[in-house]
């Protein structure tokens, strides 16, 4: 049984939030402020999280960052705003997806789904990724470039797992966005998908202004190029 921690302070959404989790036979824990959420997630462990944006003492962000220290749980974001510039902020902190209020419930459920299926995926098919001088321990959610440990936000990692994957194959923008972000939403397009590209080869590449890994091709998408 997948056990989600939900930090909402909306009671009304609670009510509902707890009823559809709990028909889905989700396990689920629930807290109302960040202090709450700091104790539950000490205590516990927890196969996702769905994150208020807009709390009494704090923000959902700041919860995600510093879960972010140590866990690469899957991480939705649920917030009134649909602001492209707080997308991407909680895209890039290390969120791992984002729903505006008001929403379906049946739309949160299939993306939680989603996720869960996808953190499975990303953790059973290997232990480990290696070419090109990067390797990934898939188990410990690390990333090492020639030996040195990379800071990668969550989105970053997936991308990067996701090319390595799929070695010298072009993959499209559409076939990236439906594989990591269900793009049935407009919280994210093709635009918000390049900063990524261009922050993962800041981080990978010797020379980001010309990539030799994470190359783009012309008119079709990108491409992992195995040059070892």
């Amino acid at each position: 049984m997948s056990k989600i921690l939900l930090l909402e302070d909306d009671l009304s959404l609670i009510n509902g939030l707890s009823f559809a989790f709990k028909k889905q036979g989700f396990g689920l824990a629930i807290a109302r402020t960040l202090k709450e959420a700091d104790k539950l997630w000490g205590e516990g462990k927890y196969d996702l999280l769905v994150l208020d944006v807009s709390l009494p003492d704090g923000t959902g962000f700041e919860f995600c960052k510093k879960v972010r220290q140590a866990s690469k749980v899957p991480i939705i974001f649920l917030t009134a705003s649909d602001e492209e510039m707080n997308i991407i902020m909680g895209l890039d902190i290390g969120g791992d997806d984002y729903i505006t209020k008001p929403f379906k419930l049946g739309v949160l459920v299939s993306r939680i789904n989603a996720l869960l299926r996808r953190a499975k995926d990303f953790h059973q098919a290997d232990n480990e990724l290696q070419s090109n001088g990067i390797k990934v321990l898939m188990l410990q959610g690390q990333v090492f470039k020639n030996g040195k440990l990379l800071d990668l936000t969550a989105a970053e990692y997936k991308l990067l797992c996701l090319f390595m994957k799929n070695p010298n194959v072009i993959l499209t923008k559409e076939q990236i966005l439906d594989k990591l972000w269900d793009c049935e939403g407009n919280y994210i397009d093709s635009s918000t998908l390049t900063v990524y590209m261009r922050r993962l080869r800041m981080k990978i590449e010797d020379n980001p202004s010309e990539p030799q890994m994470l190359l783009t091709v012309r008119r079709m998408g990108y491409k992992w190029a195995v040059c070892d």
